[in-house]
């Protein structure tokens, strides 16, 4: 059976910058069969942004390479992003993050590797404290999540994973209080902490591609288990639950973007003895896509529900140029009773197409939330 996107979208209406770039030095690059399944998209986005959890501005490079390791009508399009970034000073970061799909869908591996050197700022658990209630936190990160799945039934995936998150050198920037002392919570805020664990993957996904999606809808629940034979501090357990639904609004011209997308979330630990940087947090989902508008980190907790609608449109006929609009809204456990206390945040983005093969937008947000706006670059979609 077919992916239910499997329709070749016609791009010769359509203009990316790297048609600008082709005018504008008069470069002319050999043709390539248009059905060449081996034809890789790049999209490269060097910009300076402000990072955040406290670190200032960083210089951030984006490279995503997009491909079809099989027939497009069969076979979603797999994508890799490298993302480094620097702030100058003393944050770093070296995330590598894939999905590959292979011949027909028959398989769908996934991939996110991180080395990161990464203080920013925590609120402790639940959502009590004021903005300015924070103290900073130093650490070195290093993640390695691999797993596979395999295609059960059409648009079905269910596999196995392994998920490694090791924090070293953690401790408080404040050399007067502690970060157990400040949190109020004993596991994994001093020294390092290792969680080490399978997970357990069931995907549902109709789209067809993850960097700008069309219409379809994508579920993905993981269950992950950290014993500590794999080498985990204590055994714990968590549920990671996520959901997605995208609506055209002009069914019949799938080349012009007027799409309203829905994103929902549910991560909660299972037991008492997380580690306290790997607890649910706000912007720490998978991608760190979620929050927009919100502080990342500023909402930590046991459990943490998180919900935002984004309504995106054209503004120019050749797709050159487009905008969203979004708002999101969180409830974390820790303080306040969960589903209680909402914290939301909206904002405006402009979209600019930089590879219309892969449909790929250079993206700029605009979000704010109770004392707190940012501006931010990404390439591809939010969600």
């Amino acid at each position: 059976m077919l992916p239910q996107n499997n329709i070749i979208r016609d791009t010769t209406r359509q203009t990316d910058l790297i048609d600008i770039y082709k005018g504008i030095f008069h470069f002319n690059p050999r043709r390539i069969n248009p059905d060449d399944r081996k034809r890789i998209y790049f999209s490269v986005l060097p910009v300076g942004a402000s990072v955040p959890g406290g670190s200032g501005n960083a210089l951030v490079t984006s490279t995503t390479a997009a491909m079809y390791l099989g027939d497009r009508r069969t076979t979603n399009l797999s994508s890799a992003t490298f993302a480094p970034y620097w702030n100058f000073k003393s944050r770093f970061g070296l995330p590598l993050r894939s999905s590959i799909w292979l011949p027909d869908n028959k398989w769908v591996i996934q991939g996110d590797i991180r080395f990161l050197r990464y203080p920013q700022y925590t609120w402790g658990l639940g959502s009590s404290r004021s903005y300015g209630d924070r103290t900073l936190v130093d650490y070195n990160y290093i993640r390695f999540y691999q797993r596979a799945l395999k295609r059960i039934k059409p648009y079905l995936f269910a596999g196995l994973g392994y998920n490694l998150d090791y924090h070293t050198s953690v401790r408080s920037d404040d050399p007067n209080l502690s970060l157990q002392d400040f949190t109020k919570y004993n596991y994994g805020v001093n020294g390092s902490s290792v969680s080490s664990g399978i997970s357990f993957n069931l995907l549902y996904d109709t789209r067809n591609n993850s960097i700008n999606p069309l219409p379809g809808a994508y579920a993905n629940l993981i269950f992950r288990e950290n014993p500590t034979f794999l080498g985990s501090d204590n055994n714990w357990q968590s549920v990671f639950l996520d959901v997605r639904k995208y609506f055209s609004l002009n069914p019949a011209d799938l080349n012009q973007q007027n799409t309203l997308a829905f994103w929902s979330y549910f991560w909660s630990s299972l037991n008492n003895k997380t580690p306290y940087l790997d607890l649910p947090s706000i912007g720490w989902d998978p991608y760190n896509r979620s929050g927009r508008g919100i502080d990342q980190n500023r909402y930590r907790g046991k459990t943490l529900f998180y919900f935002e609608a984004e309504y995106r449109r054209d503004i120019t006929n050749n797709g050159l140029l487009g905008f969203v609009v979004f708002a999101n809204t969180n409830t974390v456990s820790g303080s306040d009773s969960f589903f209680t206390s909402w914290h939301p945040a909206a904002g405006t983005g402009l979209r600019i197409k930089f590879n219309k093969g892969s449909n790929t937008n250079i993206g700029v947000d605009y979000g704010f939330s109770k004392s707190f706006s940012t501006v931010s670059f990404s390439l591809g979609e939010a969600f």
